[in-house]
């Protein structure tokens, strides 16, 4: 009987071990990869693209453009459909430009707002 508690206390203590180490790891992959992905669009922003530039250059290294919204409710449609649970902070966001364009770049939504002239001005990244 005593082996038995003694079996079942390691098991435990394992379990939870791997859980949180599984758990650590997948915060810090997330966390990873956020930081990757808003790097490289802010990166590209001090560029100051163009909507057109910015779209060829992202589908040139795999990314699609999934989305094209210029009125107020394309723009809350998309924001509604795709921005999971930074939909404020799109909508906020898509006030204040005349364009948004949503790109798919592997697991990540990119967010990018443009003003009048066509010059990319913000982005929000959002996790598929």
């Amino acid at each position: 009987m005593k082996r038995l508690w003694i079996f079942a206390g390691a098991l435990a203590v394992t379990i939870f071990a791997l859980t949180i180490a599984f758990w650590l790891g997948s915060a810090s992959f997330d966390a990873r990869r956020y930081t990757q992905h808003n790097g490289r669009l802010a990166k590209v922003m001090r560029e100051q693209p163009r909507a057109d530039r910015l779209t060829r250059g992202l589908e040139a290294e795999g990314t699609s453009l999934v989305v094209t919204a210029v009125s107020a409710a394309d723009k809350e449609q998309a924001a509604l459909g795709r921005g999971g649970a930074r939909v404020a902070e799109i909508r906020d966001k898509a006030k204040r430009y005349s364009e948004l364009r949503v790109y798919l770049a592997g697991d990540m939504l990119y967010f990018v707002f443009f003003d009048q002239d066509g010059v990319m001005r913000d982005f929000t990244c959002v996790s598929r």
